[in-house]
Order: C-alpha cells, then sequence, then structure tokens
C-alpha cells in the first residue's frame, strides 16, 4: 500500500517514513504545502497523512481542495496540542481522523487500519477470500490451513492483491503499490515477490493471468 505523508519536520517525517516501510507499506514524503496539494491530486495513494502546519499552503487549505475535487481517500491529519480548533475543523471538512503529536507508532499504524476498515465497509482487520485470510495488524497469512507471518514486501504484496479478490493486477499495478517514488525497482521483482510467497504456501495461493497480471480468486 502506498502512502503520502505531507510533513515539513524532518525529524518525524523521516520516522514516519521509516515505520511505514517496516510495515509493509511504500511512503512518498513531500515537505511542502504547495507540493503536498500536487502530491495528493496526482492520486496513486491509498492513503494520506497531512500535517495542518504547513508552509506554502496549510493543512486544511489542503484538505478543503481534496474534498471539493471528490477525493475521497482516507486523510489522517496531523497536529500539536494546541491546534484544537483546527483539528475540529479538519474533522469538519472531511478528514477521517487525526493524530496528535507526539504519537506513538502503534497508534499510528492501528488508525491507519481503522480508517481503511471504515472506508472499506469491514468491521475487523483481516482481509479474506473462501482460502486465503491477511491479517492487517500482525501480516499473518492462512492459506489451506497453514499460518505464516509474512515480511514487510510479501505482505503488501497479499494485501494489494486481497483488496480486489477475483481482480488483476498487472506488473505496473503492483509496483506502483509496492514501490515509491524514485525507489529503483528490479524488472523482476514482482516475480521474485510471488515466488517468495509460492514457496511458503502453494503455487495456487496466487493465480497468473496469462498475459494480464495475477490475481487470488475470490
Amino acid at each position: 500500500m502506498r502512502v503520502l505523508v505531507i510533513e515539513d519536520d524532518m525529524m518525524l517525517g523521516g520516522a514516519l517514513v521509516q515505520a511505514l516501510d517496516d510495515a509493509g507499506m511504500s511512503a512518498d514524503w513531500v515537505r511542502d504545502g504547495h507540493l503536498g496539494e500536487e502530491a495528493a491530486s496526482v492520486g496513486g495513494h491509498a492513503l494520506v497523512l497531512l500535517d495542518i502546519g504547513l508552509p506554502g499552503r496549510s493543512g486544511l487549505e489542503i484538505l478543503r481542495s481534496l474534498r471539493a475535487a471528490g477525493d475521497r481517500r482516507p486523510i489522517l491529519l496531523i497536529t500539536a496540542r494546541d491546534e484544537l480548533d483546527d483539528r475540529v475543523a479538519g474533522l469538519d471538512l472531511g478528514a477521517d481522523d487525526y493524530l496528535v503529536k507526539p504519537f506513538e507508532v502503534k497508534e499510528l499504524l492501528a488508525r491507519m487500519r481503522a480508517v481503511l476498515r471504515r472506508h472499506g465497509g469491514q468491521a475487523v482487520s483481516t482481509l479474506n477470500t473462501s482460502e486465503v485470510e491477511l491479517d492487517l495488524s500482525s501480516h499473518e497469512v492462512k492459506y489451506r490451513g497453514k499460518g505464516e507471518v509474512l515480511p514487510a514486501r510479501e505482505f503488501a504484496l497479499i494485501q494489494a492483491l486481497l483488496e480486489r479478490p477475483g481482480g488483476i493486477l498487472s506488473r505496473a499495478q503492483l509496483e506502483e503499490r509496492l514501490y515509491g517514488w524514485g525507489e529503483e525497482v528490479e524488472s523482476n521483482a514482482v516475480d521474485v515477490l510471488i515466488h517468495y510467497v509460492r514457496r511458503k504456501f502453494d503455487k495456487d495461493i496466487i493465480r497468473n493471468v496469462r498475459g494480464a497480471g495475477w490475481m487470488i480468486p475470490k
């Protein structure tokens, strides 16, 4: 899953990118309000972490603009303790939730999972098909009675496919979901990840659709 981080604080932004990477996500980070709005408008990110106090253009202005344009992606605001009025305004403008600095990585990831569940109409933190179950909090995959906790990139691959069970994702679509801007991607990177997952379970866990891409059956 790709996440857009719009945060001007170098220490916090770097920590967020590392935490998301450790959790199997791909993070793109911009540090300015104008660049943040431009990056958000391009799309391709499943969720946006948006600081309110940004140079150039505030987080609330970016939020207002995105919602006015019909963008319904989950947006979590990052705020300071003394920004109560801004938090209220952000929620009224359409933010899905907020985090008050400083916050723990565990809370950030839990809130992200919660808003993604709400957007997906899910009640629990799992993705399922008839044979595959993915626990989004523990990164454990269960397939035909066997369970494995997956490394970050393999987890991200399974998550991308399980978000559209029965749907085919091409190599380009998977690369977009798994890797961030400027990240060097080997031509066979997706094939290698699929090989690792199949080796842990069975070749049928991920089906190849010749000339189109890969899928996990419903």
